[in-house]
């Protein structure tokens, strides 16, 4: 079996589970395409390898200080912080404190320690996140719009950079070893194989030449059951741990 590398090869070989194309499956294409899509969001949203940590680099415009927030793209399903604004490393900047540490501490690593640096950074954080504190972010991605609750006409200058710790959902069409994920197949089968049994009962009880009768309950049925395995299984083994959130 070749390994599904794109979307065509991957519904052919769900179909194929199924028995097709010795069995006629009862399942219109663009239901196919549905359940497909169902199988990909429900992956992106509980698989550790659905989603990906990345950083986005977003220069801030005039539209942005006047909207009070960054429009983010739509793969984009979670933010966790941003930089720190106003607080990047400027190692030409003579009044800049990480310049001056740099200058009189590290000038020959050889000779000194880095731990009065690390303890003098760590210092420096303390007070900053004390007197200063972290930014509130709000995000939704159904929105897409990450409001930084400052205030944007003294705090971000136009031009400047803002960089977004985020979770990008892992795309098939350019990453195309998602189409090869075997949980990801496995599920997107049973939700065919349900659709498949629903369509079927709307003939249940009808004889066909032979006096065979339909029995879509009995597909339905099976499916459900394979479908709540499979989204115990991903919980259990394919999901990161639940975070503790403070505050």
């Amino acid at each position: 079996m070749a390994v599904p590398t794109t979307r065509a090869d991957f519904k052919a070989y769900c179909l194929r589970r199924l028995g097709d194309p010795v069995i006629d499956i009862n399942v219109d294409d663009e239901q196919v395409e549905d359940r497909i899509d169902e199988a990909l969001i429900y992956y992106q949203d509980y698989h550790f390898d659905g989603t990906e940590r990345v950083l986005v680099k977003h220069v801030v415009t005039a539209s942005d200080k006047t909207n009070g927030y960054i429009t983010l793209s739509n793969s984009i399903i979670g933010v966790n912080s941003i930089l720190d604004i106003g607080q990047a490393v400027q190692s030409s900047n003579l009044f800049n404190i990480r310049y001056q540490i740099h200058l009189n501490d590290l000038f020959d690593l050889s000779a000194s320690s880095y731990v009065p640096y690390v303890t003098a950074m760590r210092h420096i954080e303390s007070l900053e996140e004390l007197f200063v504190g972290k930014k509130p972010l709000r995000y939704n991605r159904h929105v897409n719009k990450l409001h930084i609750d400052m205030d944007w006409t003294n705090d971000v200058a136009t031009g400047e950079y803002v960089i977004i710790d985020a979770y990008s959902i892992t795309d098939p069409d350019t990453y195309s070893d998602v189409w090869g994920d075997r949980w990801l197949a496995r599920y997107a089968t049973a939700l065919i194989k349900r659709q498949w049994g629903s369509n079927l009962t709307k003939f249940e009880g009808m004889q066909l030449p032979g006096g065979l009768t339909f029995n879509g309950a009995k597909i339905y049925d099976d499916a459900e059951s394979e479908i709540q395995k499979l989204e115990e299984e991903m919980i259990v083994s394919y999901s990161l741990p639940v975070q503790d959130m403070i505050g």
